[in-house]
């Protein structure tokens, strides 16, 4: 099974709007508490994706429990918690920080040159709280923020997290729908000193895919991620945001440098990725949120 033939068990915009104004009335503590018991619903029910869990920590080296499939569930939850601040302007800025100041700092001075930057992120931690961050620092200078995302969370976002969102204009574009259009108006919004975001660690049906070793397992990759951020020309970076203690986040950031030959410059792209998603995962092997069977052998 791969993760988009998986049904959301605990997402949906009714349920998340519930949450939302949970949270308004009696705040992050009261929706923690509610959504560790529906966390434990789920986790009872979902023997399935239990088993990807127990897999997945194997191959990190955690033992296997049901304490720590538990809280692998759990993190995920909370991730959503922390969505629910952020798009509506009640995270605190304070609680991000970069990992590499020189990182940040040749990032924003790649934007500011109106040339626009792609991210390819991945699902190690929570990649959403960038957008405080953008709200709060450069939100004259990005020209409009596009999330490449699966229809199913396309349809949650615009039905939930776009209601709620303020500050940084966000688009949200289905990935399965990549054309050439699409190429010629990302290049265009680019342009304009926007900033486009696609995960190169979650395989979408029909798209084409390449085999790499990764927690020394045979997995696949998206490779038309890597050549959509090739043909767009500009700045690249690998990124990652890791929720350390007391609701903090990190930025990891990694500049990824082309080769002369575009053929060199790509199999470089999927080699360094590789190895930044692994770092990342055993930097924090309990927020690798890939809950279907990511692992061939």
């Amino acid at each position: 099974m791969k993760w988009y033939e998986i049904k959301e068990q605990a997402a949906g915009t009714k349920r998340l709007f519930v949450m939302f104004f949970i949270h308004k009335i009696f705040g992050k503590n009261a929706v923690k508490f509610i959504t560790f018991f529906i966390t434990l619903f789920v986790f009872t029910g979902a023997k399935e994706i239990r088993s990807y869990s127990k897999k997945y920590l194997v191959k990190v080296g955690l033992k296997p429990s049901l304490i720590n499939i538990f809280r692998h569930f759990l993190n995920y939850s909370y991730t959503l918690i922390d969505r629910m601040e952020i798009f509506s302007g009640k995270f605190p800025p304070e609680k991000i920080t970069f990992a590499d100041n020189k990182d940040r700092e040749q990032w924003l001075s790649d934007l500011k040159r109106k040339k626009g930057v792609f991210f390819i992120c991945n699902h190690v931690g929570n990649i959403d709280v960038m957008r405080v961050f953008m709200s709060t620092n450069i939100k004259d200078t990005c020209n409009g923020v596009y999330v490449f995302m699966s229809k199913d969370q396309c349809k949650i976002f615009n039905g939930f997290l776009n209601k709620i969102a303020n500050d940084v204009p966000m688009y949200p574009y289905p990935i399965e729908d990549i054309n050439i259009n699409t190429s010629i108006e990302m290049k265009d919004k680019l342009n304009k000193g926007g900033i486009i975001y696609m995960a190169g660690d979650r395989v979408s049906a029909g798209s084409l895919n390449f085999e790499a070793k990764f927690l020394n397992s045979t997995v696949e990759f998206p490779l038309g991620v890597f050549k959509f951020a090739q043909i767009m020309e500009v700045p690249i970076y690998f990124i990652s945001a890791i929720k350390e203690k007391n609701d903090r986040y990190k930025i990891y950031l990694k500049k990824f440098y082309n080769e002369d030959k575009k053929a060199a410059s790509l199999e470089k792209m999927k080699s360094e990725f590789i190895e930044f998603l692994e770092t990342m995962t055993k930097l924090a092997p309990l927020q690798f949120y890939h809950f279907y069977d990511l692992f061939k052998d």
